[in-house]
C-alpha cells in the first residue's frame, strides 16, 4: 500500500470513530430525558457523555488532520469536496450542539422531550448519506 492508501484507511478509521460518537451521544441525551430524576442513572449516563463526546473530540482532529494531509498533500479536490466539507461542518456544530446541552443537563436532567431528541438523532443520518454519496460519486 502506497502512504496516500494508508492515509486515506487511517482518515476513513478515524471519521467512522467520530460518527459513532455523533450517532450516540444523542442517544444518550435521549436516555437521560426518558431517566426522569433517576439520579444514578442520570450521574451514569452524564459520565458516559462526556467520556464520548472528549472521545469524539479526539477522533475528529484525528480525521481532520489526515483529511488535509489528503487534501494539500495529496491533491485531493473537487467541487464534491466543498460540498462534503460543507456537511462535515454542518455534522459538526450538530455533534457540539448535543454536547452543549449534555453539559447543561447536569443533575437536572435534558430539558427537551425525548421524541424531539429523536428527530435530532437522525439528522446526522441523512448528513452522513450525502456525505458519502459525495465521497464515492464524486459527482462535480
Amino acid at each position: 500500500m502506497t502512504a496516500y492508501d494508508w492515509t486515506k484507511a487511517f482518515h476513513l478509521l478515524f471519521a467512522i470513530a467520530w460518527v459513532a460518537a455523533v450517532f450516540y451521544l444523542p442517544r444518550i441525551l435521549v436516555n437521560m430525558a426518558e431517566a426522569g430524576a433517576a439520579g444514578e442513572v442520570q450521574a451514569r449516563l452524564q459520565l458516559m457523555g462526556r467520556r464520548l463526546y472528549r472521545f469524539g473530540h479526539i477522533m475528529f482532529g484525528l480525521a481532520l488532520v489526515l483529511g488535509l494531509v489528503l487534501w494539500f498533500g495529496f491533491g485531493v479536490a473537487g467541487g464534491w469536496l466543498h460540498a462534503k466539507l460543507l456537511l462535515v461542518v454542518l455534522m459538526l456544530v450538530h455533534f457540539i450542539v448535543a454536547g452543549r446541552w449534555l453539559k447543561r443537563s447536569g443533575d437536572a436532567g435534558v430539558a427537551i422531550s425525548s421524541g424531539k431528541l429523536r428527530l435530532f438523532n437522525e439528522i446526522p443520518v441523512l448528513l452522513l448519506l450525502f456525505v458519502v454519496w459525495l465521497a464515492l460519486g464524486k459527482p462535480f
